[in-house]
């Protein structure tokens, strides 16, 4: 359909910009990133991987932003687009706790310029997971499971008929003969 090939294109060009910018210049988010991975406290599962990837917030930035292209770039091209827009979903999570923390503002008009960027990635979020169930008309694979069970129930009833008709049949034509 047209719009999907239009539309997941420009979801994904905000990914795309982003994720370059990541890669390219991390520095301009690490200590935003630094501060969010002390944050994480260590009941959380995978807490002791959190702890030496805070030792390298420059490398947390530089893997999301190469997930926001990598997944960017596979919605924009329609490859794997389900897929693709999982992961942006995933990690446009941490991108917006980093970059819009406007809870953490003190300054109004900074803090209503970081509510609205914060905003935006919700709205971005919400197209993100539409695109991630979108299944372009076809059946999902839920339905193609039950869809599956039903026949297969079917099949397996007019199996049991068939053969219940030929055994009565067998069983006359065994009448017959000794008869």
């Amino acid at each position: 359909m047209i719009v999907r090939r239009l539309a997941r294109p420009l979801l994904a060009s905000v990914f795309i910009a982003a994720g370059v910018d990541a890669l390219r210049n991390p520095s301009a988010r690490t200590d935003q990133a630094a501060h969010l991975l002390e944050k994480v406290p260590d009941q959380v599962p995978g807490a002791d991987k959190v702890a030496r990837a805070a030792k390298d917030p420059d490398l947390v930035v530089r893997a999301n932003g190469a997930a926001l292209l990598g997944g960017g770039l596979l919605l924009a091209t329609g490859r794997l687009p389900r897929l693709a827009s999982t992961v942006l979903a995933a990690s446009i999570v941490p991108t917006t706790a980093i970059e819009h923390a406007f809870w953490e503002e003190t300054d109004p008009d900074r803090k209503a310029a970081s509510r609205s960027l914060f905003l935006k990635n919700v709205g971005l979020l919400g197209g993100l997971l539409l695109a991630a169930v979108d299944t372009e008309g076809r059946p999902g694979l839920a339905w193609r499971a039950q869809h599956a069970t039903k026949t297969t129930r079917r099949e397996a009833r007019h199996a049991k008929a068939t053969a219940a008709r030929e055994a009565r049949l067998l069983a006359h034509r065994a009448q017959d003969v000794v008869s």
